[in-house]
């Protein structure tokens, strides 16, 4: 195993579990490629990605491309002759980088493909109020997300899950399967099924969901929706970007909250409180009752701390 030599790209903390796998497993990690170091904070003090920071602690090759087609980055990958590339939560591959090692590169996605194929599988499966999920292992191919299928494992979503919740779940399932789909295509004991779509269905003749990166325009709380809708937004955005609406002219990001199938009087949109214990939003078939806030301008705090200082 220690002969097998893997080049690591990904960027974020769900990347992580999956290199420290690998690592811990005893593969050569001949490179990690993530993202450049980017400017953050008042200071603009560079801000080493997540990945970056794990394999500054192992002492493993960094790369760090600011374009992927780059001569002499395409050259080094060349030179570090890696049998497979693995990729977790990267930017997407030009051909001539994904089609590079003998033994491919693999992909591991939040989503069961071809469900939800994107960059945000994790918060719209809950945003449509899924109870399932999972995790999918494929070969990259030309179209994003579209390889054939190597391993998935379903993964039930809770009735109060956020995506936070979700994606701190399913980064260490799919550090797991990765493992699993290595040792796997090592022995020879594993075959790839092509994933099957017809005229915008799955397989089992299921309507194709998607997963395109968040809009601020998603994030927007339409108060005029179910509770149901707009429950699942909230918990599908939480923690970050976060669901928002507006009070007295400043964004409001909503964190949690609670849903009341009630009959309401207010009209959709309108606050309920006692400005002690409770602020609810009406919409039309009850009250989203808000757990967990930002104000604009304030720290993020409980809804009763809110209340406390809030003033009409």
């Amino acid at each position: 195993m220690n002969k097998f030599r893997i080049i690591f790209m990904g960027t974020p903390d769900f990347a992580v579990p999956s290199l420290e796998k690998l690592s811990d497993a005893g593969f050569e990690i001949a490179a990690v490629v993530t993202a450049p170091d980017k400017p953050a904070g008042r200071g603009l003090k560079l801000n080493e990605s997540a990945v970056k920071k794990l394999a500054l602690s192992k002492g493993l090759k960094i790369l760090q491309p600011e374009k992927l087609k780059n001569p002499d980055f395409i050259e080094e990958l060349k030179s570090l002759n890696a049998d497979m590339q693995i990729v977790v939560a990267f930017r997407m591959l030009p051909e001539v980088v994904w089609n590079m090692p003998p033994m491919g590169t693999i992909n591991v996605h939040g989503s069961l493909l071809p469900q939800y194929r994107g960059a945000a599988p994790i918060n719209w499966a809950i945003i449509n109020g899924e109870k399932e999920t999972g995790i999918t292992t494929f070969k990259l191919k030309h179209e994003i997300d579209t390889g054939d299928i190597l391993l998935q494992e379903k993964i039930k979503i809770g009735d109060t899950e956020t995506a936070g919740e979700l994606h701190d779940r399913m980064k260490e399932i799919g550090a797991r399967l990765l493992l699993q789909t290595i040792n796997k295509l090592i022995g020879n004991k594993l075959s790839e099924t092509p994933q099957s779509v017809i005229s915008g269905k799955s397989e089992n003749n299921q309507p194709l969901h998607h997963a395109p990166k968040i809009s601020t325009e998603t994030c927007e709380i339409k108060w005029e929706k179910s509770i149901d809708e707009i429950y699942n937004l909230i918990r599908g955005l939480s923690p970050n970007p976060a669901a928002f609406t507006f009070l007295n002219g400043r964004k409001l990001k909503i964190f949690r909250a609670e849903k009341e199938a009630v009959a309401i009087k207010e009209l959709a949109g309108e606050i309920a409180s006692d400005h002690k214990s409770y602020l609810k939003f009406a919409c039309h078939n009850g009250y989203i009752s808000v757990k967990e806030l930002q104000l604009e301008g304030k720290k993020k705090m409980s809804a009763a701390d809110f209340l406390r200082g809030w003033r009409d």
